[in-house]
């Protein structure tokens, strides 16, 4: 299935609490925004796809209880971008001094920041180049590290703040060091 973009503006101007009573009462729906305001309906991922996510969050969460550097955040986590999209990449994972610089009310919420670390799935049905320009949009934005794992293309994408995107070619593992120490993705199971 495809993402559909619905233009809102000019005669719907939704607030961020709009869209999240819009998103808290269809939570059978995934949506996000991006810059424009543009709402963006994201279709429901199979088996494979959602089985691949889990792996990713897995090994991220085993990773950060040992560490307890940061906060891990699954597919569901609403962001919002400072150049105000509100996105919800397939794993997250925010630094703990950033997440309790935060206020309550807007951890409860969808967070005002860009995670520091992204990482973004590609389905039988995702364009590549969107999702290309996703990443890129959490580069802008101030994620250090992104990881587009592509399992058709037998590819990771891997994008650093400051630095040209690196391509891998059937990796077994990509070491996300040192924007998150010590953390090496196992990707057996997922390419």
């Amino acid at each position: 299935m495809t993402a559909y973009v619905i233009c809102l503006k000019p005669t719907i101007d939704m607030t961020d609490d709009q869209f999240y009573e819009l998103c808290g009462n269809n939570p059978e729906l995934m949506f996000e925004r991006n810059a424009m305001g543009d709402l963006v309906i994201m279709p429901p991922v199979g088996g494979e796809s959602g089985g691949r996510e889990a792996d990713v969050i897995g090994d991220l969460i085993i990773w950060n209880r040992q560490t307890l550097l940061g906060k891990v955040f699954s597919s569901s986590s609403g962001f919002k971008l400072p150049n105000g999209a509100d996105r919800s990449p397939d794993a997250a994972w925010v630094r703990l001094d950033r997440w309790e610089a935060l206020t309550a009310a807007q951890q409860q919420k969808f967070p005002p920041l860009c995670p520091d670390f992204v990482v973004e799935i590609r389905s039988a049905t995702d364009s590549l180049t969107a999702l290309q320009e996703k990443m890129r949009e959490y580069i802008s934005n101030g994620a250090v590290l992104g990881l587009l794992i592509n399992p058709k293309g037998k590819q990771v994408e891997v994008y650093r703040s400051d630095q040209s995107v690196v391509v891998l070619n059937q990796p077994s593992q990509v070491d996300c060091n040192p924007e998150l120490p010590g953390f090496v993705l196992n990707l057996s199971g997922i390419l």
